[in-house]
């Protein structure tokens, strides 16, 4: 279990990139970013969120993770 390239590339991007992919319709990218460290870490809540952020992400918790990245530079909210 760990991170794989995707995962590792989220967590290194700059903070501006960070900011782009919560912004709706964009804040897909967070939910595959769920999903795919959800299944490499055996995580299945984080899958089971990451499933519904695609869902969800375009009308309410890109609002979440948009502050969480301006608070704490990356999204914390089951991530």
């Amino acid at each position: 279990a760990g991170k794989n390239g995707f995962v590792s590339w989220m967590d290194d991007s700059p903070l501006w990139v960070k900011i782009i992919f919560c912004l709706p319709v964009l804040n897909i990218v967070y939910a595959f970013y769920r999903i795919i460290k959800g299944a490499t870490t055996n995580d299945v809540l984080m899958l089971i969120m990451g499933i519904l952020w695609i869902f969800i992400g375009t009308t309410i918790t890109w609002i979440i993770d948009f502050v969480c990245t301006l608070i704490w530079k990356k999204p914390v909210v089951f991530a």
